[in-house]
């Protein structure tokens, strides 16, 4: 149950972290739009693993496989089924946890909830099932660029620990010439040094992403049940260590006044013009037409080699140290994830619009 997200673009994601393979199956895709494997291939290459000695060392090359829904590269509007083979499991890397849980981990809820489980890497819990997302997000994308050309979907990271970007070093050019993905090129030499310590203690710790969609139209949205900043925060929610979303200002809203708050219109020569954006482009469930900006943190890995109290599944007192191969700092690979399911929700909006009013705007101003 529950493995779908989308209401006309439609996500079903499938697979484990140590089974053959894992991949989507992508309803709603409307026919006629240019894809290939490799335009989907370049937004995998940015989330696989074993990229640098920040990530984990698992070597999977994230090879896409288009099985239906595209002939002669084009769509076809039927089901888009993406494939991606697992080729560097090591299940025996825990042998040793098999009957133990994880502290932090989903081992214990899954066993709650299921009363069975597959340890070999968290099974379905994986952070590896964030590949059939980020793939999905790809088609996403390439859909989005015909529909409304000049969108653009950037994430990056503002915080690791304890050490947050200046945002008066942003520089977006940086974004690309780092490994955690940051605009800042100050707060990445900073953070090289932390995690390579914490790396080579065996530990880990968490991280703040943001995503930003610029050229998104306004009057994506609704205003109750199916607003877009709701399909947003649960779209990042659902990422695999996400433990909290906000959406423009967010949590810092409660820090400000009315008048501080209020971000003001004029009219300007192509319509309304804010003076601010605390509402992170969205007023009422529904986009202004200025940027779109989600805020997500992580939490720090839970598999880790220091030696953490645990029971097993027969409730018996035990230690537990993770072995294996895995991300001292999750935050960096979420980066892509979270572009990908920012894609896949503007996606899904942009088709609730169209069926519910057409092409056109509606509420013309001026």
């Amino acid at each position: 149950m529950m493995n779908s997200f989308g209401h006309i673009f439609r996500v079903t994601t499938w697979g484990e972290s140590h089974g053959p393979a894992l991949g989507a199956t992508v309803d709603g895709v409307p026919p006629g739009i240019k894809i290939t494997p490799a335009m989907i291939q370049h937004w995998l290459d940015r989330r696989k693993p074993g990229q640098n000695k920040y990530t984990t060392q698992r070597r999977e090359p994230d090879v896409v496989t288009i099985l239906s829904g595209v002939y002669e590269g084009e769509t076809t509007g039927t089901p888009v089924q993406l494939m991606i083979e697992n080729t560097d499991q090591r299940s025996k890397d825990y042998s040793d946890i098999a009957e133990k849980f994880r502290p932090g981990h989903a081992d214990i809820t899954y066993w709650q909830k299921y009363g069975i489980r597959d340890p070999r890497g968290g099974g379905r819990s994986s952070a590896r099932e964030t590949a059939a997302r980020v793939a999905a997000g790809g088609l996403a994308r390439a859909v989005l660029g015909t529909l409304v050309p000049g969108i653009e979907i950037r994430g990056y990271m503002t915080r690791m620990g304890v050490h947050a970007i200046d945002r008066a070093n942003i520089d977006w050019a940086q974004i690309d010439e780092n490994p955690f993905w940051t605009p800042d090129a100050k707060a990445a030499e900073t953070w090289a040094a932390y995690l390579d310590e914490l790396r080579k203690a065996g530990s880990s710790v968490g991280a703040v992403i943001e995503v930003v969609v610029r050229g998104a139209p306004a009057g994506l949205g609704a205003p109750i049940y199916a607003k877009l900043d709701t399909d947003l925060a649960a779209a990042m929610m659902s990422i695999n260590a996400v433990k909290g979303v906000e959406i423009g200002e967010g949590m810092g809203a409660a820090d400000l006044t009315g008048e501080e708050n209020a971000d003001e219109i004029t009219m300007g020569p192509d319509g309304p013009v804010f003076s601010s954006n605390h509402a992170g482009g969205i007023l009422g469930g529904i986009s202004t037409g200025q940027d779109i900006v989600a805020r997500f943190s992580v939490k720090p890995t839970s598999s880790i080699l220091t030696p953490r109290k645990t029971i097993t599944r027969s409730g018996e007192p035990t230690e537990i140290v993770t072995k294996g191969r895995h991300d001292p700092c999750v935050g960096i690979r979420a980066v892509p994830v979270g572009e990908a399911m920012a894609a896949c929700v503007i996606l899904d909006h942009l088709l609730l619009h169209r069926a519910q009013v057409g092409d056109g705007p509606r509420g013309t101003i001026g």
